[in-house]
Protein backbone atom coordinates (compact mmCIF):
# COMPACT_ATOMS: atom_id res chain seq x y z
CA UNK A 1 0.00 0.00 0.00
CA UNK A 2 1.02 3.57 -0.57
CA UNK A 3 1.94 5.39 2.63
CA UNK A 4 1.36 8.82 1.05
CA UNK A 5 -2.38 8.86 1.77
CA UNK A 6 -1.78 7.80 5.37
CA UNK A 7 0.73 10.58 5.90
CA UNK A 8 -1.38 13.24 4.15
CA UNK A 9 -4.50 12.29 6.11
CA UNK A 10 -2.62 12.33 9.43
CA UNK A 11 -1.04 15.70 8.64
CA UNK A 12 -4.48 17.09 7.83
CA UNK A 13 -6.04 15.81 11.04
CA UNK A 14 -3.24 17.24 13.18
CA UNK A 15 -3.49 20.60 11.37
CA UNK A 16 -7.24 20.67 12.02
CA UNK A 17 -6.72 19.82 15.70
CA UNK A 18 -4.30 22.72 16.09
CA UNK A 19 -6.80 25.01 14.37
CA UNK A 20 -9.61 23.84 16.65
CA UNK A 21 -7.42 24.44 19.69
CA UNK A 22 -6.63 28.02 18.78
CA UNK A 23 -10.29 28.68 18.02
CA UNK A 24 -11.09 27.48 21.56
CA UNK A 25 -9.04 30.35 23.01
CA UNK A 26 -11.24 33.18 24.22
CA UNK A 27 -10.07 36.76 24.21
CA UNK A 28 -9.57 38.50 27.56
CA UNK A 29 -12.43 40.32 29.22
CA UNK A 30 -11.00 43.80 28.79
CA UNK A 31 -8.33 45.70 26.92
CA UNK A 32 -5.55 45.85 29.49
CA UNK A 33 -2.45 43.75 30.09
CA UNK A 34 -4.02 42.74 33.39
CA UNK A 35 -6.98 41.27 31.49
CA UNK A 36 -4.53 39.30 29.35
CA UNK A 37 -2.67 38.16 32.46
CA UNK A 38 -5.83 36.42 33.65
CA UNK A 39 -5.68 34.27 30.48
CA UNK A 40 -2.04 33.17 31.03
CA UNK A 41 -2.95 29.75 32.49
CA UNK A 42 -5.09 29.02 29.43
CA UNK A 43 -2.30 30.14 27.11
CA UNK A 44 0.22 27.93 28.92
CA UNK A 45 -2.05 24.88 28.63
CA UNK A 46 -2.54 25.72 24.94
CA UNK A 47 1.24 25.96 24.50
CA UNK A 48 1.80 22.59 26.19
CA UNK A 49 -0.89 20.94 24.07
CA UNK A 50 0.45 22.54 20.88
CA UNK A 51 3.92 21.20 21.72
CA UNK A 52 2.51 17.70 22.26
CA UNK A 53 0.73 17.73 18.91
CA UNK A 54 3.89 19.08 17.28
CA UNK A 55 5.93 16.27 18.81
CA UNK A 56 3.49 13.67 17.49
CA UNK A 57 3.47 15.27 14.05
CA UNK A 58 7.28 15.36 13.96
CA UNK A 59 7.77 11.78 15.18
CA UNK A 60 4.96 10.46 12.97
CA UNK A 61 6.62 12.10 9.97
CA UNK A 62 9.99 10.51 10.74
CA UNK A 63 8.44 7.13 11.39
CA UNK A 64 6.60 7.13 8.07
CA UNK A 65 9.65 8.38 6.18
CA UNK A 66 11.49 5.29 7.43
CA UNK A 67 8.56 3.01 6.57
CA UNK A 68 8.80 1.00 3.37
CA UNK A 69 5.37 -0.64 3.43
CA UNK A 70 2.09 -0.39 5.27
CA UNK A 71 -0.92 -2.67 5.62
CA UNK A 72 -4.49 -2.55 6.89
CA UNK A 73 -3.46 -3.08 10.51
CA UNK A 74 -1.20 -0.05 10.29
CA UNK A 75 -4.06 2.02 8.86
CA UNK A 76 -6.29 1.08 11.80
CA UNK A 77 -3.51 1.69 14.31
CA UNK A 78 -2.97 5.12 12.79
CA UNK A 79 -6.70 5.88 13.14
CA UNK A 80 -6.48 4.74 16.76
CA UNK A 81 -3.69 7.27 17.34
CA UNK A 82 -5.64 10.02 15.58
CA UNK A 83 -8.70 9.26 17.74
CA UNK A 84 -6.78 9.94 20.94
CA UNK A 85 -5.07 12.99 19.47
CA UNK A 86 -8.49 14.30 18.42
CA UNK A 87 -9.47 14.45 22.10
CA UNK A 88 -6.64 16.88 22.92
CA UNK A 89 -8.65 20.07 22.20
CA UNK A 90 -11.41 18.83 24.53
CA UNK A 91 -8.95 17.83 27.25
CA UNK A 92 -7.09 21.13 26.82
CA UNK A 93 -10.28 23.17 27.12
CA UNK A 94 -11.46 21.33 30.24
CA UNK A 95 -8.11 21.67 31.98
CA UNK A 96 -7.89 25.33 30.91
CA UNK A 97 -11.31 26.04 32.43
CA UNK A 98 -10.47 24.24 35.69
CA UNK A 99 -6.64 24.14 35.93
CA UNK A 100 -6.57 23.22 39.62
CA UNK A 101 -9.26 20.53 39.58
CA UNK A 102 -8.26 16.87 39.80
CA UNK A 103 -10.54 15.34 37.16
CA UNK A 104 -9.56 17.68 34.28
CA UNK A 105 -5.86 17.22 35.07
CA UNK A 106 -6.27 13.46 35.26
CA UNK A 107 -8.30 13.35 32.04
CA UNK A 108 -5.64 15.40 30.27
CA UNK A 109 -3.09 12.81 31.42
CA UNK A 110 -5.31 9.94 30.27
CA UNK A 111 -5.52 11.47 26.78
CA UNK A 112 -1.73 11.88 26.73
CA UNK A 113 -1.21 8.33 28.00
CA UNK A 114 -3.61 6.78 25.50
CA UNK A 115 -2.06 8.81 22.67
CA UNK A 116 1.36 7.55 23.71
CA UNK A 117 0.20 3.94 23.89
CA UNK A 118 -1.49 4.30 20.49
CA UNK A 119 1.74 5.67 19.03
CA UNK A 120 3.74 2.78 20.50
CA UNK A 121 1.22 0.33 19.00
CA UNK A 122 1.50 2.03 15.59
CA UNK A 123 5.28 1.96 15.83
CA UNK A 124 5.23 -1.75 16.75
CA UNK A 125 2.98 -2.65 13.79
CA UNK A 126 5.10 -0.63 11.37
CA UNK A 127 8.28 -2.31 12.59
CA UNK A 128 6.65 -5.74 12.28
CA UNK A 129 5.53 -4.99 8.71
CA UNK A 130 9.06 -4.03 7.64
CA UNK A 131 10.40 -7.51 8.21
CA UNK A 132 12.91 -9.06 10.61
CA UNK A 133 15.98 -7.39 9.10
CA UNK A 134 14.71 -3.83 8.83
CA UNK A 135 16.87 -0.95 10.04
CA UNK A 136 13.81 0.48 11.72
CA UNK A 137 13.53 -2.58 13.97
CA UNK A 138 17.10 -2.19 15.18
CA UNK A 139 16.63 1.52 15.86
CA UNK A 140 13.34 1.23 17.75
CA UNK A 141 14.05 -2.01 19.58
CA UNK A 142 14.80 -0.33 22.90
CA UNK A 143 12.40 2.61 23.06
CA UNK A 144 13.30 3.91 26.51
CA UNK A 145 11.74 7.36 26.01
CA UNK A 146 8.45 5.90 24.79
CA UNK A 147 8.17 3.51 27.72
CA UNK A 148 9.34 6.14 30.21
CA UNK A 149 6.71 8.57 28.89
CA UNK A 150 3.91 6.07 29.54
CA UNK A 151 5.12 5.54 33.11
CA UNK A 152 5.38 9.29 33.73
CA UNK A 153 1.86 9.85 32.35
CA UNK A 154 0.55 7.24 34.80
CA UNK A 155 2.35 8.98 37.65
CA UNK A 156 0.95 12.32 36.47
CA UNK A 157 -2.58 10.92 36.43
CA UNK A 158 -2.21 9.70 40.02
CA UNK A 159 -0.73 13.03 41.13
CA UNK A 160 -3.65 14.90 39.53
CA UNK A 161 -5.64 13.78 42.57
CA UNK A 162 -2.92 14.87 44.99
CA UNK A 163 -1.41 18.03 43.48
CA UNK A 164 -2.29 19.58 40.14
CA UNK A 165 1.08 21.34 40.16
CA UNK A 166 3.00 18.06 40.25
CA UNK A 167 0.75 16.48 37.61
CA UNK A 168 1.22 19.42 35.26
CA UNK A 169 4.98 19.48 35.94
CA UNK A 170 5.18 15.81 34.96
CA UNK A 171 3.30 16.52 31.70
CA UNK A 172 5.74 19.36 30.98
CA UNK A 173 8.68 17.06 31.79
CA UNK A 174 7.51 14.53 29.21
CA UNK A 175 7.14 17.27 26.61
CA UNK A 176 10.66 18.49 27.37
CA UNK A 177 11.98 14.93 26.97
CA UNK A 178 10.53 14.81 23.45
CA UNK A 179 11.10 18.43 22.45
CA UNK A 180 14.48 17.55 21.04
CA UNK A 181 13.67 15.26 18.09
CA UNK A 182 14.67 11.62 18.38
CA UNK A 183 17.84 11.35 16.26
CA UNK A 184 17.88 7.54 15.98
CA UNK A 185 15.61 7.33 12.93
CA UNK A 186 17.19 10.30 11.17
CA UNK A 187 20.74 8.98 11.55
CA UNK A 188 20.33 5.23 11.25
CA UNK A 189 17.46 4.79 8.83
CA UNK A 190 17.13 7.99 6.83
CA UNK A 191 20.88 8.65 6.64
CA UNK A 192 20.58 12.30 7.69
CA UNK A 193 23.26 14.06 9.73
Amino acid sequence: MNKGRLEAFSDGVIAILITIMVLELRTPDGVTWQALASRVPVLLIYLLTFVFLGIYWNNHHHLLQATERINGRILWANLHLLFWLSLTPFAMRWMAEEPTAAAPNAFYGVVLLCSGIAYLMLQHLIVAAQGPHSKLRAVLEHDIKGNMSAILYLVGIVFAFISHWIAQAIYVLVALMWLIPEPRIEKSVLGEK
